[in-house]
């Protein structure tokens, strides 16, 4: 079963493939989305990462959570349902 994890407090710079190679070291990563403003298109600081298991997912916010990447500390935790 995948899990969605949050990933806070990106590099506005920070790409979806960079953020692939980072969870990559940690399990296998499904998919991932780096959301960016509906009229710039400019990233929005956060995104999501889906992995494909539980263990994979808990693994890599006890290794990524509060880490510097690209000079910011992210945040990284699992996703909470999204309210419509």
């Amino acid at each position: 079963m995948t899990v969605q994890i949050y990933v806070g407090n990106l590099n506005y710079r920070m790409t979806e493939d960079a953020l692939r190679e980072l969870f990559e070291q940690h399990g296998e990563v499904v998919s991932v989305k780096i959301v960016k403003d509906r009229f710039s298109g400019r990233s929005k600081g956060f995104g999501f990462v889906e992995m494909a298991s539980k263990d994979e997912g808990e693994t890599a916010i006890q290794k990524l959570n509060d880490s510097e990447v690209e000079g910011r500390n992210i945040r990284v935790n699992f996703a909470r349902p999204r309210n419509d």
